[in-house]
């Protein structure tokens, strides 16, 4: 039992002297409080110029003004005594063209106007009345015929022997009855057909032929028209053919006139 009450006075001691303790560290705490408070008072700005807790964690973040490095620039002024000079072309003199050289440029001059006039020939065009399509063609010259026998009209069907006379008759004949396909007529010629179709050779039952000039339709057909004309008259006619394959070419065509 003693042991219990001794054990029991010696707590409340030990309380005592904490709460002592306590007391004298919290009157130093707020002695200090006090007197930063008024330290602090003391030497703050007034109320109206103040700024928020915050606000020096605000101007501490704002970024330094960097500072931009200007070179000097310099220039150059032209003082009023400089002056600007110029080429003196004062002593520049024309050169003269030989007589030669005028024939020369002459001639060329010719040659290009007669071929930019052949080139540039005026048509008309297929709705004209023929009257003005024959005087267009008129002034046109007509493809040539190396040939002057008389032309042999048989219809479809008929047998002549195969020979060069009756080659060069029937075709003659073909060169009327479709005549619209070459320029043999003013009124053709007129609207730009200037083609023509002409016998070279027998290569044995082969008839060689030759084109010439502008044609409306391809070539190849008016070559095929040509040749089952001639096959329907002469039956001993195996093939035709043009002297040149570049003649059914449509380049061919195209630069003829």
């Amino acid at each position: 039992m003693m042991k219990i009450l001794l054990t029991m006075a010696v707590f409340l001691l030990v309380q005592q002297q904490q709460g002592m303790m306590f007391q004298q560290h919290k009157g130093h705490y707020s002695c200090c409080c006090t007197e930063a408070f008024h330290l602090s008072s003391s030497s703050r700005p007034p109320a109206a110029t103040r700024m928020p807790a915050h606000a020096s964690f605000i101007v501490s973040q704002q970024p330094r003004s960097s500072k931009v490095l200007q070179r000097p620039i310099s220039i150059r002024r032209i003082s009023p005594s400089t002056s600007l000079s110029m080429s003196d072309w004062s002593t520049f003199q024309a050169l003269e063209d030989d007589d030669e050289d005028e024939d020369i440029y002459a001639n060329a001059d010719d040659d290009t106007t007669s071929s930019s006039s052949s080139s540039l020939q005026q048509y008309a065009n297929e709705n004209d009345p023929q009257e003005y399509k024959a005087q267009v063609g008129s002034n046109i010259p007509a493809p040539s015929i190396d040939w002057e026998g008389e032309p042999i009209f048989l219809p479809q069907g008929s047998i002549l022997p195969l020979s060069e006379e009756n080659v060069q008759g029937v075709l003659a004949a073909c060169r009327q009855e479709i005549g619209t396909m070459f320029g043999y007529s003013a009124e053709n010629r007129g609207v730009g057909i200037t083609g023509g179709v002409d016998f070279v050779d027998l290569d044995g039952p082969t008839v060689i032929l030759k084109l010439h000039g502008r044609f409306w339709h391809q070539r190849t057909t008016v070559l095929e028209r040509v040749g089952k004309y001639l096959q329907g008259r002469i039956p001993e006619i195996v093939d035709y053919a043009v002297e040149d394959p570049w003649e059914l070419t449509d380049e061919a065509n195209d630069v003829a006139y």
